[in-house]
């Protein structure tokens, strides 16, 4: 039975696209003016201890603001530079908890401790960018269902319909994942690269409501490519991630060498240690997803072409990623590769994620050839 195209469903969809994109853009600065303004609390803070323990020097001052401190006498603020001190690229701050019972009073200012757990403070500026950003979704969701009336199938049968749908998933993930864990920090990059996601698909990649190839036309469209775009979601946040554990490493870095802290805003962030902890979970989540995807796509190309494996551009490129996050997840657990060289063969395995998506649909001739361009 042929699928029936409605064009009308088709051009709602856009326009819930269209809004879902400004209604982001609003989170996005809400989300930055958040990290600003906790920021500027932080440095008042600064100048407050650095007044009160005037003997401190200042690096470690700043440290101690790091985790609120409000010390009133050099004694306090020392037992909050010896309560810090420990190996380099540790956990910088601890929890709410630990600073009130290391002396430094209230929290003031700090967003999650090591375990990325919810502190007692209202932000305000926080908590209106994620209610944004839950009316973004809404609203990015609606867009994505009428695509799907308006087609009469799944929305994701070529790149305008994958960045769309990717998009919704990755800021999905993020709002599911605020459940239990204090990310608020990674609201900015989040949704930042949702707005960018939608404008390419938008500008770059728009395909009007149509028909699939017959290749597609398959129940595993469905099995194969959700397991992907879930997969990509997850690779989509642990970039974010690994990305702000190497800023966090390098701030922490010259912040030991007693050097000044420039970044303030990212004392909002859990240390290096945390970012790299949580995004090795993640990532071996999405491995586990993104194997799915491999073994999948073998059994439809099966299905489709008679053969499990036949070397094109696409599958190569997916195999590619999977032998990239594998090394990343080997190397991490057998290997010791820790700090910055994980951090940056995770971005390398999200980069590899990307080319996959982008050049190679759009130049690599193949049977994998549905960008719609």
């Amino acid at each position: 039975m042929p699928f029936v195209i409605n064009e009308t469903m088709g051009a709602y969809s856009e326009l819930l696209m269209l809004l879902a994109a400004g209604t982001y853009t609003v989170a996005f600065i809400a989300f930055a003016w958040d990290l600003a303004k906790s920021s500027k609390a932080l440095r008042a803070i600064d100048l407050k201890a650095a007044e009160a323990a005037g003997a401190v020097p200042e690096a470690r001052v700043a440290v101690a603001a790091g985790v609120g401190a409000s010390a009133g006498t050099v004694a306090t603020a020392n037992r909050v530079d010896s309560h810090l001190a420990g190996p380099a690229g540790r956990a910088e701050r601890p929890s709410s908890s630990a600073a009130k019972q290391a002396g430094t009073g209230s929290a003031k200012g700090q967003t999650a401790d090591a375990d990325m757990r919810y502190a007692a403070e209202r932000r305000v500026p926080a908590r209106v960018a994620v209610a944004l950003t839950v009316l973004a979704v809404l609203i990015h969701g609606a867009g994505v269902v009428t695509r799907a009336l308006g087609a009469g199938r799944v929305p994701w049968g070529n790149m305008y319909e994958f960045l769309t749908t990717g998009a919704f998933v990755a800021v999905t993930v993020f709002l599911l994942v605020l459940i239990r864990r204090d990310l608020r920090f990674l609201g900015t990059f989040v949704v930042g690269l949702a707005i960018i996601m939608l404008v390419a698909a938008s500008v770059a990649y728009w395909t009007p409501v149509g028909h699939l190839v017959p290749a597609l036309q398959s129940y595993w469209l469905v099995i194969h490519v959700s397991i992907a775009v879930m997969s990509s979601a997850l690779f989509t946040l642990t970039f974010a991630m690994s990305a702000l554990q190497l800023v966090q490493s390098h701030r922490q870095k010259t912040i030991a060498a007693g050097g000044a802290d420039k970044l303030g805003f990212m004392r909002l962030v859990p240390s290096a240690l945390s970012l790299e902890n949580l995004s090795y979970r993640i990532n071996a989540i999405a491995f586990i997803g993104w194997t799915f995807t491999l073994m999948f796509g073998a059994i439809w190309a099966e299905k489709a072409w008679g053969r499990f494996w036949g070397w094109d551009t696409k599958e190569v490129w997916t195999f590619v990623i999977w032998v990239v996050y594998a090394g990343y997840l080997h190397a991490r657990a057998t290997r010791g590769w820790t700090g910055t060289r994980a951090a940056w063969l995770s971005i390398v395995g999200y980069l590899c994620v990307v080319f996959n998506f982008t050049i190679v649909n759009q130049f690599f001739n193949g049977l994998h050839s549905y960008s719609g361009l």
